[in-house]
């Protein structure tokens, strides 16, 4: 072991002992927080939330999940239903008749997230014009601010 790589490990220790998080934070190592953020990336996407919340009522095909989820793209929803595959959240079938039919549904592991993600989603719906509202106070506060920055100042 060479002194750079003692020198980093005793740094991480120095760092991880100063830094202590307060609230939910504070119950997990870097290790675990790194994971939690990790998953939180993949079913706290936009789009995953709304894929999760389409296969609540079961089964359903590649071109009714691209007609349910309004905006999304051909390509987006292809990765999405990938890295929720490969996290075993979403299963794919595909039965073997032409024309070729796949349908996608969630697995046990998805349909445990699914309460969650419901409650997120009725969360925005129920709070999106509040959310919008003070969006554009907040923009508009920091236009004024900016436009106060920019005036020339009198003597």
């Amino acid at each position: 072991m060479g002194s750079g790589e003692v020198t980093a490990r005793g740094a991480d220790a120095v760092r991880e002992a100063r830094r202590k998080p307060p609230g939910p934070c504070a119950q997990w190592d870097s290790g675990a927080a790194d994971f939690i953020r990790e998953i939180l990336d993949l079913v706290g996407d936009k789009w995953s939330v709304l894929i999760v919340g389409t296969l609540a009522e079961g089964p359903v095909r590649y071109s009714a999940l691209a007609d349910a989820i309004p905006g999304i793209s051909q390509r987006m929803l292809t990765l999405t239903l990938k890295h929720l595959r490969r996290s075993g959240i979403v299963d794919r079938t595909a039965y073997p008749q032409v024309p070729p039919r796949v349908e996608y549904s969630l697995t046990e592991l998805g349909a445990s997230l699914l309460s969650t993600v419901l409650d997120l989603a009725g969360w925005s719906a129920g709070h999106h014009r509040e959310v919008r509202d003070r969006q554009r106070a907040f923009d508009a506060a920091a236009d004024r601010a900016e436009d106060a920055a920019a005036a020339p100042t009198k003597r």
